[in-house]
């Protein structure tokens, strides 16, 4: 008799580590990627605008906390 209901955890580990916390935002692994690609290139965005703007007061006032409130509304858009 198999058991047909969908588990937390596959029974391949594998398809654990890849798949598994897509699964959980419905995405498949590449969506995944692409997401936390754009996610990762906007926050190191934001880091480099907060150094220049540590050096430099008058540089990039409002550009760490306008990218870090974007990427705020995006995360909550997705559950």
């Amino acid at each position: 008799m198999s058991d047909t209901s969908q588990t937390t955890s596959r029974k391949n580990p594998l398809a654990a580590v890849f798949l598994d916390h897509p699964a959980t935002v419905n995405e498949t692994y590449f969506q995944h990627m692409r997401f936390a690609f754009s996610f990762a290139f906007w926050l190191g965005a934001a880091a480099m605008a907060a150094l220049v703007h540590a050096l430099i007061p008058a540089l990039f006032e409002t550009t760490a906390s306008r990218i870090l409130k974007r990427l705020h509304a995006r995360i909550e858009n997705r559950h």
